[in-house]
């Protein structure tokens, strides 16, 4: 089915789609919140000290988590009621931070941190996974590249707003342990006014419609990993989707974890563009705009090219931006590859989104949006660990950025073979 322009003042009249954009917007707010909050207590905190290895273990406490009970998270998404599981889930995630909270106040370091704030970022990767499944019960499929696009870039762009405010609370209070276990309770108030909102949606409104057959949510759950594998494999379009994510998840966590230690030890300020957390600041407002500009550009070029190409050009340009960093390497070109890739990043995004949405199916959609955040968050962290292995103390690699222009060159190709595979298929082609 191609997909339909309705306009953004129409989509948000519709009930259900604008409580659902209410609750990834809360939702999304506090994660990062919290992320920042945590990130400037591991790696901006004077009490502290940080190398590249423990950049890299703090970005994979708050990525990993989910990618490993995301395939038997998933199965339950297709067998619980959503509404439940996004109000209960935002509870306890609330809860979860007070503890973090209270363990960076303490001076905390180690599994006494990294444990609690593991089980924030699943429970938060559990929401998200929800929060995409639910959106086809609220909007036309005709409509979803549309929907999401707005819902996914707004979503982002507003977790970015909650690190630019941890970032200027932690100027307020202080960023030792006290100020940074209180930015880091701050978080709660987005999670509590998530579970309020979905709160708010009648019982089986976001679906499931129906189940996978299996007589028992345990037998599901074991299933979870090779469901969601099988039905994503099955459609080429989509496992080409996630080739070209999972290039430029590798690629953007090499340019993540180099960027944090630029930051932090190499680069000095020059003018208004600024080093340590506020220069992280800053560039985390570059890339929120370019999710912006991608929202406004993917659905005009998915609706004028298609999908495929669309993806291609991302991929291109990134490669390109990633090839001029690693010549320049300077602030002013950090501070340009985060506009960059935060846009080119947001488009392969929203079409692997699209694709998942508007051709898998139903019953089998919690579990490979399970695979998707594998796809997201494994990849990055990979990235990062080998990055941070590889790395320079100060960030310095511009080899290692030309290894990431390498990465998108080959996901191009990969992207490529998997719609051949979806050509030869078709008969008459």
């Amino acid at each position: 089915m191609r997909p339909e322009r309705l306009g953004f003042a129409r989509l948000v009249r519709t009930r259900g789609y604008r409580r659902l954009l209410a609750v990834r917007f809360t939702t999304q707010w506090a994660d990062g919140m919290f992320q920042a909050a945590l990130g400037g207590a591991v790696l901006f905190n004077p009490e502290r000290q940080a190398d590249p290895l423990a950049v890299a273990a703090g970005l994979a406490v708050l990525l990993l988590p989910y990618s490993v009970i995301g395939p038997f998270a998933g199965a339950l998404l297709d067998r619980w009621d959503r509404r439940r599981v996004l109000l209960g889930a935002n509870l306890v995630r609330a809860a979860l931070v007070v503890v973090v909270a209270a363990v960076v106040v303490a001076g905390g370091t180690g599994p006494a941190l990294y444990l609690p704030a593991l089980a924030v970022a699943g429970v938060s990767r559990f929401v998200l996974a929800g929060l995409s499944v639910a959106l086809p019960h609220v909007v036309p499929r005709r409509h979803l590249v549309e929907a999401n696009t707005f819902a996914v870039t707004a979503g982002a762009a507003t977790a970015a707003l909650g690190g630019a405010s941890a970032i200027g609370l932690r100027e307020l209070i202080g960023t030792g342990d006290a100020g940074s276990g209180a930015v880091t309770l701050t978080a709660i108030v987005g999670s509590l006014v998530a579970a309020a909102l979905a709160a708010g949606f009648p019982r089986g409104r976001l679906g499931p419609d129906r189940t996978d057959g299996r007589p028992s949510t345990v037998g599901s759950v074991l299933h979870g990993f090779a469901d969601g594998a099988r039905a994503t494999i099955a459609t080429p379009s989509v496992a080409a989707s996630f080739v070209a994510l999972a290039t430029h998840r590798l690629a953007f966590g090499i340019s993540t974890l180099l960027s944090l230690l630029l930051f932090r030890y190499a680069f000095a300020d020059a003018g208004p563009l600024l080093t340590g957390m506020a220069g992280l600041g800053q560039a985390v407002v570059l890339a929120a705009a370019g999710l912006g500009i991608a929202a406004l550009l993917t659905p005009w070029m998915v609706r004028r090219w298609g999908r495929p190409r669309t993806v291609r050009v991302a991929l291109l340009v990134a490669t390109a931006t990633q090839l001029t960093t690693a010549v320049l390497l300077s602030l002013p070109a950090v501070l340009a590859a985060a506009f960059v890739l935060g846009l080119t990043g947001q488009i392969v995004k929203l079409c692997t989104d699209a694709a998942v949405q508007g051709e898998v199916g139903d019953e089998v959609l919690g579990r490979v949006f399970a695979l998707y955040d594998i796809v997201f968050n494994v990849g990055y962290v990979v990235a990062v660990a080998a990055a941070a292995l590889l790395s320079p103390p100060d960030g310095r690699a511009p080899l290692l950025l030309a290894g990431a222009a390498l990465l998108y060159v080959l996901g191009l190709v990969a992207h490529d073979l998997q719609l051949r595979r979806k050509r030869e298929s078709t008969p008459g082609t």
